[in-house]
């Protein structure tokens, strides 16, 4: 779920499609995205070596608008993305008492927070 105050809301399909996409972006850029290199080149040249969500891994999206006729329009384009990630690594944090600090949250890496949590 999804709630996105943009002042007085003219078009709520629109504002919704851009609150739905923009979690949709950065749960992909949080869970997966990220640009492998070594020390002389990026190795991540394809779609096979930059991996993305896809349409099978996005969770349903409820998004509930806040619309304040007669108030000021606000943006809405990018406004989902920070919250997003920022609501995601909490939650992990929530449910397993480590806090990771590099993007993005693969499987192996909460593996190692894991391990690490354990070892101490």
């Amino acid at each position: 779920m999804a709630a996105a105050d943009s002042g007085h809301i003219v078009n709520p399909d629109g504002v919704s499609n851009q609150i739905e996409g923009g979690l949709i972006q950065s749960l992909s850029w949080s869970l997966k995205e990220e640009v492998k290199f070594d020390d002389t080149q990026i190795l991540s040249t394809d779609w096979s070596s930059y991996p993305i969500l896809t349409f099978s891994e996005i969770p349903p999206v409820d998004v509930v608008l806040v619309n304040r006729t007669g108030m000021p329009f606000l943006g809405t384009g990018e406004a989902s993305q920070g919250p997003t990630s920022a609501a995601l690594a909490n939650a992990v944090f929530d449910a397993t008492s480590v806090r990771f600090r590099r993007l993005p949250l693969t499987p192996e890496r909460v593996k190692q927070g894991l391990e690490d949590k354990n070892k101490a």
